[in-house]
């Protein structure tokens, strides 16, 4: 993790997109946080056969709209508590 953490760091690499780390859940003190060419994510996705089309269903009806209007979206990620 230490080469990947430079290597974005130093632009080597534009940037990541990330689910999985060496300690999970990902300690506050990691420097992953703090980067901005950096997407960390939950490697808690389900792996059934309706997931895509639920996943898609609860974007359109339930964040999008609140998204538009200014509203809080369900699920944020809350990096306090690593997910």
């Amino acid at each position: 993790e230490q080469a990947l953490i430079e290597a974005l760091q130093t632009g080597k690499l534009r940037g990541a997109a990330l689910d999985v780390f060496t300690e999970e859940p990902l300690p506050s003190s990691s420097a992953m946080w703090d980067l901005p060419n950096v997407l960390i994510s939950p490697h808690n996705m389900d792996q059934t056969s309706t997931f895509m089309h639920e996943a898609t269903e609860f974007f359109l009806h339930e964040n999008l709209p609140r998204f538009m209007v200014g509203e809080d979206l369900l699920n944020p990620v809350d990096p306090t508590l690593g997910y």
